[in-house]
C-alpha cells in the first residue's frame, strides 16, 4: 500500500514525545525504522495504561482534533482518560494524519516487556522507542493479513541479516 505523498510520521512522534507520553512505535513506521521497504500511511503506537499517561494522550489527541476513524461524525465519544481506560485499541484521524493507539496489539508481549525490549532511535532530536524486530514480527504474524505476513517475512530477513553481521 503506497503511503500518502505528504505522510510524515515525525511530527506525530515529536508531539507525543514532547507531551511526555509513554509509548513504543509499532507497525509500519517501526518496520521502516528497522529498514523495511513497505510503506505505511499511519502511525501505530503501543502505550502505557497508567492514568497519568492516559491523561497526557487524551489531552494531546484533543489538541490534534482527533476523531474516531471510520465512525459517524455524530457518534458521541468523549476523548478523555476514562474513555481510553474503558477501551484499549483506538484508531483516530487527526490534524497530523491517522494515528492508532493500541494498548493490546495482537502478538505483542505486555507493554512493560515491549518497552524494555524496544530500540531507541532519534526523531527530530528526540529519543523514541521502536518495537524490536522480534516483537514486530510476532505482531505482523498475529495480524495475519496478507500484507502483514509479507512484512513479517521481510522483517525476518532483516533480522537474519543483522544476526549474521553480529549486530543487535
Amino acid at each position: 500500500m503506497p503511503a500518502e505523498p505528504d505522510f510524515d510520521p515525525i511530527p506525530v512522534l515529536v508531539r507525543f514525545t514532547d507531551a511526555g507520553v509513554d509509548f513504543v512505535v509499532i507497525g509500519g513506521v517501526a518496520g521502516g525504522a528497522h529498514g523495511s521497504i513497505y510503506a505505511t500511511a499511519d502511525v501505530d503506537l503501543a502505550y502505557s495504561r497508567a492514568l497519568e499517561n492516559l491523561e497526557r494522550i487524551s489531552a494531546l489527541l484533543r489538541e490534534l482534533d482527533a476523531r474516531l476513524r471510520g465512525a459517524p461524525r455524530d457518534l458521541p465519544f468523549q476523548l478523555d482518560a476514562r474513555s481510553l481506560q474503558e477501551g484499549g485499541n483506538f484508531t483516530f484521524e487527526t490534524s497530523l494524519g491517522s494515528i492508532d493507539i493500541l494498548a493490546f496489539p495482537a502478538g505483542a508481549p505486555p507493554y512493560d516487556q515491549l518497552r524494555k525490549d524496544a530500540k531507541l532511535i532519534e526523531a527530530d532530536g528526540r529519543q523514541v522507542r521502536i518495537a524490536s524486530l522480534d516483537h514486530l514480527i510476532a505482531m505482523k504474524e498475529a495480524a495475519g493479513r496478507p500484507k502483514d505476513l509479507l512484512a513479517a517475512s521481510e522483517l525476518r530477513e532483516l533480522s537474519d541479516e543483522i544476526s549474521q553481521r553480529g549486530g543487535t
